[in-house]
This record gives C-alpha cells, sequence and structure tokens, in this order.
C-alpha cells in the first residue's frame, strides 16, 4: 500500500487558522494576566513594551516562514495563512507602539521628537510600523485586485521591514545582545533563501532569453 503525503484541504486549513489565532491571542491574555497580578517583574513598563514587540517580532518571522515551508512541502494551500500572521504581527506592533506612548510617553507627543534625537532607534522602528500599516490596511483581496501589479511591489517591503525590525531591538537593548543578534541570524538565512531562490530565477530567465534570441 502506498503511503500518501498529507496535503492540507480546505477543511485541515480553517482548523490551522483556528490553531494559529489561539497562538496569536493566548500570550495576550497571558500579558493582561500577568499586569493584573503584579507579575510583570520589576518595570512592568518595559515589560508590556519588550512583550509586545518580541511578540510582533516572533509573528514577522512565522510569517517569513511560511512560503518557504509551503514550497518545501508542496503546501499551496499554507501561503493563504499569510495574511492572517501578517495582521498579527501589525496587532502585536500597534500594541508595542501603543505602550511606548500611553506607559512611557504618556502621550507627550513633545518627547517623542526629544526621543528620536536621543534614541535613533524610536525612528527606525517607527518606520517600520508605517510600512507595516500601509502592508495590513491593503491585505484585503479588494484592494488587492484593484491595485494590480502594485501590490506585489508594495508588499515586498516586508522584507525591508524584516531588517529594520531587528535593527530596532538591537539598537534598542543596552545589554544582552545574544537575543537580537539571533534574530538577526535567522531572519538573515530566511532572506538569503529567497535572495538565492532569485538568482536562479534571473540566470535561468537570462538564458532562455539568450536562447529565443538565437533561434
Amino acid at each position: 500500500m502506498k503511503n500518501k503525503s498529507f496535503r492540507l484541504t480546505t477543511r485541515s486549513l480553517f482548523w490551522l487558522k483556528c490553531l494559529m489565532h489561539t497562538i496569536g491571542l493566548l500570550p495576550i491574555i497571558y500579558l493582561v494576566l500577568l499586569v493584573l497580578n503584579d507579575k510583570a517583574g520589576g518595570d512592568p513598563v518595559q515589560y508590556i513594551i519588550h512583550f509586545t514587540g518580541i511578540g510582533a517580532l516572533n509573528a514577522l518571522v512565522v510569517t517569513l516562514l511560511i512560503s518557504p515551508i509551503a514550497k518545501r512541502f508542496k503546501q499551496g494551500l499554507l501561503l493563504q495563512t499569510r495574511r492572517l500572521v501578517g495582521l498579527y504581527v501589525f496587532a502585536y506592533a500597534t500594541l508595542h507602539i501603543l505602550a511606548f506612548f500611553s506607559l512611557d510617553l504618556l502621550f507627550a507627543w513633545s518627547l517623542f521628537f526629544e526621543e528620536v534625537v536621543k534614541r535613533p532607534y524610536i525612528l527606525v522602528g517607527a518606520s517600520a510600523y508605517v510600512l507595516l500599516s500601509a502592508l495590513a490596511v491593503t491585505s484585503f483581496k479588494k484592494v488587492m485586485r484593484k491595485m494590480g501589479r502594485r501590490w506585489q511591489k508594495l508588499h515586498n517591503g516586508v522584507y525591508l521591514i524584516a531588517i529594520l525590525v531587528p535593527v530596532h531591538f538591537y539598537w534598542s537593548v543596552k545589554s544582552e545582545i545574544i537575543e537580537p543578534i539571533v534574530y538577526f541570524v535567522f531572519i538573515a538565512a530566511l532572506l538569503g533563501v529567497r535572495v538565492k531562490r532569485f538568482n536562479w530565477w534571473k540566470k535561468h530567465s537570462i538564458k532562455y532569453f539568450a536562447k529565443q534570441e538565437r533561434v
């Protein structure tokens, strides 16, 4: 009897998305419980800011992982989860920004510009968030159809975000740089896979068009 490899179906994709929602929401519930029970460390404000920031970074890594996994195991339906996970990146990043403005700056916008001058990593993070917001707003199918080819060009911005966010993280820590370096290496590897694939496609495309010209 031949072994049939597992393939995602519409039904299993539904349950996978439910699992992803659960994984995305549980850390937020956990954070709320920690804060309510005064167990968010010695500096709860910084704990919340760091927790939500790491949540956004982890979700970003998962987003970058989906495409290689789908192609490696030939699970085309898995690509339909990228938007869901991408919106969780946006959700955690929004909580991160809100925590910073409300709990750290106490909504004092004038302090924001002073902080940018003193701590440039805030500008890097803000730049990543602006681009991330653009991706979230245009992630819906109706907008995708209206934008046409421009949609893909805009959403390739996720790779720039994947560079800016680890830089923001690395510059923001005063010590314990091992964690941001691990993220740097892992994301660099994921981006490297895509560059390698692009170079392969470029090389074979050049050969193809050269052959057509000779014909």
